[in-house]
C-alpha cells in the first residue's frame, strides 16, 4: 500500500487509530505509508495489548503451503469451527488475503520461525486440517510481532510520518452531523480532544469481565462502549470464547479468587500431543468428542466444565499432561519448542517435563463486537473498527485457533483501504448485519443485591452465571444483579471523572449487560454459547445474528 495507489491521500485526511494491538499498529503504519495524517492512541504503553500476549501463532496458507493444504481447506476449517454462524464472504476474504498480509508483516520487520531448510516452520493446531500456523520466537508469536510493529511505528514517528499518544485513554467519540469526527481522551489526568476525518477502533476485547482471563488488565471493553454510546450496532455478543487450558497459578484459589492472571498454555502444546487428565489421572476428552484434545476450543472448554461438574467440583481444575510429549519427542523438546511456557511454569513452581500442569478455562476472545462490513465500516459514518473489537462475522460462534491475529491484519488493512478511498464510502449502514433479536425477548426486573459493585464482584458474577455453562435462570440472576449496580456506576453515560478506573468500570458493566442480554435472547446452544437448558425455537437458526443498538435504557429492556 503506497501513496501512489491513493491519489486522494495527498489531501492529508486524518485517521485516528485507537489501540496498539496488531490491528491498530498495522493499520496505522499502512495509512501513514499511504500519505494519511495518522494519530495512534494507546491506552497504556504500546506493548499493552492482547497481541503482545498471544502465544499460539498466526494462521495462513502461503504461496508454498504444507503438502495438501489449500486456501479452500482453511476456509472450510474456519466455517466448521464457527458452527455455521460465520459470514462466508468474510471468511473467504480472510483466508484468501492472508498471504498478502503475512508479507506485509515481514516488510515491517517481523521474522517468522524457519525449519532446517530455511522455509517457514508451519505448526498444527486444534481444528486445523493441515499445518499452517506461523510462529515468531516459538511460543511468543504475539510479542515478536508486536515488538517489530512497535519499532516500525516509532521509526515512522521519528520520521514525522505519524504521531503516537501514549497513556491516552479514549473516553468518548466526538460526533458532528451524524458522523464521528474525533475522540475525547484522558491523558495525564486531563481531558483532551482530537479531531479527525475518521476514527478506527482497534481496542481489543473484554477478558476482564471474568474471574480468569488470558487478557491483560487493559482489556476492559472500552471500544465496545465507545461505539455503543455513539449509536453503533453491535453483534454476536453472546459468543465469548474461553481458552480451555490456562494455568491455575494457585490450586487453592477458585475461579473467582481474582489476583494474578493465569498463564495461557498454548493450543500448540495439545497439537504436539499433550493430553488432559482429571485429578484421578484419567484422560477424559475422548468421551466428550472424537477429536479429543484437538477438538475446537469451545468443545474442550465445555467438556472440562462438564467433567468437573460431573465430579462435583465445578469450580475446580484439571491437568494438562505434557510429559507424553517430552517422552515421545526427546528430552529438551518442550524447552526448545515452548521456551516461554517452560519458563513461566517453572516460575510458578511446576516442572512440566515431570508433572502435569493444573489448568482451567479462562476468558480469551470475544467473537462479538461492533458490527462492520468487510472494510471495517460500522453503522455510524466516520467510525471504523478492526480486530477483536469488531464483528465482521468471520469468527462465527467460535473462533478457529490462530485466526485472531490474522483477522486484525486483514481487516485492519481493509479498513485503511476503505478510509483512503479504494471503496465507496458507506451511507451509515453496514452490509453484513441482519435484523436484531425479536422485540421483547427480555423483560427482567431488577432486584437489589446486598453486595456493592466492585470489579471482583462483577467478575465472580459473570463467571458463575454467564461463563462457559449457562441457563436461562442463571442469566436472569446475572441481569438482576447487573441492573442493581446501574444507579451507582451509570454505565450508559460517560463518567464525569478524570479517574480512568471509573471509565473502565462503566465500560465493563455496560459490556456485561449487553453480553447477558444477547445470551438471554439466544435460547439454543451454539458454538461458545452453551445453555444447559437449551431449547429449539422457530426463529433461531445458526446464521441468525442478534444485533443490539442503543435504546433508551438497558434496564427492563
Amino acid at each position: 500500500m503506497t501513496a501512489e495507489r491513493f491519489p486522494g491521500a495527498t489531501a492529508r485526511r486524518r485517521l485516528v487509530v485507537v489501540g496498539s494491538g496488531i490491528a491498530g499498529l498495522y493499520s496505522a503504519l499502512l495509512a501513514a505509508e499511504a500519505g494519511a495524517d495518522v494519530v495512534l492512541l494507546s491506552k497504556g504503553a504500546l506493548a499493552d495489548s492482547n497481541t503482545f500476549f498471544a502465544q499460539g501463532g498466526i494462521s495462513a496458507v502461503l504461496e508454498q503451503p504444507a503438502p495438501g493444504d489449500t486456501v479452500a481447506a482453511h476456509i472450510a476449517d474456519t466455517l466448521k469451527a464457527g458452527g455455521g454462524h460465520c459470514n462466508e464472504e468474510a471468511v473467504r476474504v480472510l483466508c484468501t488475503e492472508a498471504r498478502l498480509d503475512i508479507m506485509g508483516l515481514e516488510r515491517f520487520g517481523v521474522r517468522f520461525d524457519a525449519d532446517d531448510d530455511g522455509d517457514p516452520a508451519l505448526g498444527l493446531e486444534a481444528a486445523h486440517s493441515a499445518p499452517r500456523i506461523l510462529h515468531a520466537g516459538g511460543d511468543a508469536t504475539g510479542a515478536g510481532i508486536a515488538k517489530a510493529l512497535i519499532l516500525a511505528v516509532l521509526d515512522a514517528q521519528a520520521a514525522g510520518r505519524l504521531q503516537v499518544l501514549g497513556h491516552a485513554q479514549a473516553t468518548s467519540l466526538i460526533q458532528s452531523e451524524g458522523s464521528v469526527a474525533g475522540v475525547e481522551f484522558l491523558r495525564n489526568g486531563r481531558l483532551e480532544a482530537l479531531h479527525g476525518d475518521a476514527v478506527l477502533l482497534a481496542t481489543g476485547g473484554a477478558g476482564q469481565l471474568f474471574a480468569r482471563t488470558t487478557n491483560p488488565s487493559v482489556a476492559t471493553a472500552d471500544g465496545l462502549a465507545l461505539a455503543w454510546r455513539a449509536g453503533a450496532e453491535l453483534a454476536d455478543l453472546e459468543f465469548f470464547q474461553f481458552h480451555p487450558t490456562s494455568m491455575v497459578l494457585s490450586a487453592a484459589a477458585g475461579p473467582a479468587a481474582g489476583g494474578a492472571d493465569p498463564l495461557l498454555i498454548s493450543e500448540a502444546v495439545r497439537g504436539e500431543g499433550a493430553i488432559l487428565v482429571d485429578a484421578k489421572g484419567e484422560r477424559f476428552m475422548p468421551a466428550y468428542h472424537p477429536d479429543a484434545e484437538l477438538a475446537p476450543r469451545d468443545v474442550v472448554s465445555r467438556s472440562i466444565a462438564l467433567h468437573l461438574a460431573s465430579l462435583g467440583d465445578p469450580n475446580g481444575h484439571v491437568f494438562l499432561d505434557a510429559r507424553v510429549v517430552e517422552a515421545a519427542k526427546g528430552q529438551g523438546f518442550l524447552e526448545k519448542r515452548f521456551p516461554t511456557i517452560s519458563a513461566r511454569t517453572r516460575e510458578a513452581g511446576v516442572d512440566w517435563t515431570r508433572q502435569p500442569v493444573p489448568v482451567a478455562p479462562a476468558a480469551h476472545y470475544w467473537m462479538g463486537g461492533v458490527g462492520t462490513d468487510l472494510y471495517g465500516r460500522t453503522s455510524v459514518p466516520g467510525l471504523l473498527a478492526a480486530g477483536e473489537v469488531a464483528c465482521t462475522g468471520v469468527q462465527g460462534a467460535n473462533r478457529l485457533a490462530s485466526n485472531s491475529l490474522l483477522e486484525g491484519l486483514v481487516f485492519g488493512r481493509r479498513a485503511v483501504e476503505g478510509f483512503l478511498g479504494e471503496v465507496q464510502s458507506n451511507s451509515g449502514e453496514t452490509d453484513s448485519l441482519v435484523p436484531s433479536a425479536p422485540a421483547g425477548a427480555l423483560s427482567w426486573q431488577p432486584e437489589l443485591v446486598p453486595e456493592p459493585f466492585s470489579r471482583t464482584a462483577l467478575r465472580r458474577l459473570m463467571t458463575a452465571k454467564a461463563g462457559v455453562l449457562r441457563t436461562g435462570g442463571l442469566l436472569r440472576e446475572a441481569a438482576e444483579a447487573l441492573n442493581a449496580w446501574v444507579d451507582v456506576v451509570l454505565p450508559e453515560n460517560v463518567p464525569d471523572s478524570a479517574d480512568s478506573l471509573m471509565h473502565e468500570d462503566a465500560n465493563l458493566l455496560l459490556a456485561a449487560q449487553l453480553l447477558v442480554q444477547a445470551a438471554g435472547a439466544r435460547r439454543g446452544s451454539l458454538g461458545a454459547h452453551y445453555r444447559r437448558d437449551a431449547v429449539e425455537t422457530p426463529y433461531e437458526e445458526p446464521n441468525q445474528r442478534y444485533t443490539i443498538r442503543r435504546k433508551a435504557s438497558l434496564v427492563n429492556d
